[in-house]
């Protein structure tokens, strides 16, 4: 179990707010991660004054936070936290589980869920929700409740073979989280073929959309990512052929003085829903920049995921790397997008300011930024494949105010490289914050309040130098959770810790 810990590190937070009581949030993340994939423990924070403060809680997911083979936590690692609330306050959390070495000889992997009663104090003992040896990967999960109906909860993941292809996975529960359904594959992308970030958000009529990135490898060693959608209309008893949203074309970003890499969120992505049934996703892209740093790509639908929009570009300044964006839609109709960027960094190697914004519009057109935090020294991040804060982070919205649930580094403490963060962003706030931002801005950087109008791009030919450079964030970003992965099924290397 090689690697470095990194004590005291919180990354990769997602939280919830209650629908039957908005003052009660429900917040997860990994602690004290490790630089070869995984943390020692998920912990939760619940809420019950809206984000103002916070009690410290734990799912028995792994051996650091409770866990043991008489309660179905004996796992080394956990990751990739992720958390919903049922319309009657019943939390679910999910995560994945591991032992051993991806693919390696006695290793193991799980998918795992947990519910609390109480407003996230308390959590039943997890449930397996699929348990396999090293042939498998169950990999980058995440859970919904169904708005429509209090008794069910949906999970979704990938799950990886050791030969290639990657399924996506489903499993749901009818009662509420007491029992849950027998794992199944409900698209099957081909054997040179898989997915990734399976997301489902629930439509007002019932309807479930499924998000994705599909990863497919080509026969000269190339890949490409496209995000794509499937649908249900029956619970996610049947689903949709794939309804393809956009190609990605996103490099991942990196320190541009040192060429350090940021494992950020590139060649993933996240997705919306709105009470009025509009989608809503976003993802990194390179396409606003003539293919030589990423974005923030959104895409929109208003058929219920059957069309998208064209890729417009929602953050201010294109002369910067920005990457790891959020998504939500407040119940008026307006748009929420938060993601890093580096416009306030300088020519420093030994430092990487960075600062967290919160985009925002009502039309999906014309836009507003404000500054949630910054600038911290993203270079103080654990380094897990890259400057790590985690492969996404979290947005809702409660009233007419967004919430970011985000990381950031402690500059200079080494200790304690970083904490998790809400901020409670409400319009008077967010005007405050446009003016002081646009008092302090970068030289050139423009107006942080002032309206923005975004512009819509159509993807970039594929040059073979170019196509070559997305291959590398493709192969990238799947080698950050199977080391020696290769396009096209070939056999992976068993030498790290996935995810």
């Amino acid at each position: 179990m090689a690697g470095t810990l990194y004590a005291n590190a919180e990354v990769e937070p997602f939280v919830a707010v209650n629908p039957h009581d908005a003052n009660n949030l429900v917040g997860v993340w990994q602690q004290d991660r490790w630089s070869n994939g995984g943390a020692k423990g998920l912990l939760t924070g619940a809420s019950f004054d809206g984000g103002r403060t916070w009690t410290q809680h734990m799912a028995a997911f792994s051996r650091c936070t409770g866990g043991n083979a008489g309660n179905g936590g004996d796992w080394e690692r956990a990751s990739d936290p992720w958390v919903t609330i049922s319309p009657d306050g019943t939390a679910h959390q999910i995560a994945i589980a591991f032992n051993g070495r991806t693919f390696a000889a006695g290793s193991s992997s799980t998918v795992v869920v947990s519910r609390s009663d109480d407003g996230g104090r308390t959590w039943s003992n997890p449930v397996a929700l699929i348990l396999d040896a090293s042939n498998f990967l169950n990999d980058k999960e995440s859970i919904t409740a169904d708005p429509t109906n209090t008794r069910n909860v949906y999970a979704i993941w990938d799950r990886l073979a050791a030969q290639g292809n990657g399924p996506t996975w489903f499993s749901r529960t009818t009662d509420g989280g007491l029992t849950w359904e027998p794992a199944r594959a409900i698209y099957n992308p081909g054997l040179t073929s898989q997915t990734i970030n399976n997301q489902v958000v629930v439509l007002p009529d019932g309807t479930l959309v499924a998000f994705f990135t599909l990863l497919q490898g080509g026969a000269t060693g190339s890949a490409i990512a496209t995000l794509a959608v499937i649908r249900s209309t029956d619970k996610g008893m049947t689903w949709s052929a794939p309804i393809p949203v956009s190609p990605v074309q996103a490099l991942g970003a990196r320190d541009p003085e040192n060429g350090t890499a940021i494992r950020d969120g590139a060649n993933l992505g996240a997705i919306a829903a709105g009470a009025q049934g509009e989608l809503v996703v976003v993802w990194q892209d390179s396409r606003f920049s003539g293919g030589q740093r990423d974005g923030i790509a959104l895409s929109r639908s208003t058929d219920g995921g059957l069309t998208w929009s064209a890729p417009a570009r929602v953050n201010r300044d294109p002369g910067v790397w920005a990457f790891v964006p959020s998504v939500a839609i407040r119940g008026d109709g307006t748009i929420g997008v938060t993601y890093y960027d580096l416009r306030s960094n300088t020519v420093d190697p030994t430092s990487l300011l960075t600062d967290y914004w919160l985009a925002r519009s009502t039309d999906g057109v014309t836009w507003r930024e404000s500054r949630v935090t910054g600038s911290f020294d993203l270079a103080n991040a654990p380094n897990a494949g890259g400057l790590f804060l985690g492969d996404y982070q979290s947005l809702i919205s409660i009233g007419n105010a967004f919430v970011p649930f985000y990381a950031q580094t402690n500059t200079g403490d080494q200790n304690n490289r970083t904490d998790v963060f809400a901020t409670l962003a409400s319009s008077a706030g967010m005007a405050a914050a446009e003016a002081a931002a646009a008092a302090e801005r970068a030289p050139g950087a423009g107006d942080p309040g002032a309206a923005m109008r975004a512009e819509t791009a159509a993807p970039l030919p594929l040059t073979p130098e170019f196509a070559r450079r997305l291959t590398e964030s493709i192969v990238r970003t799947m080698e950050r959770r199977v080391p020696g992965w290769t396009p096209g099924g070939t056999v992976r290397r068993p030498e790290a810790q996935e995810q």
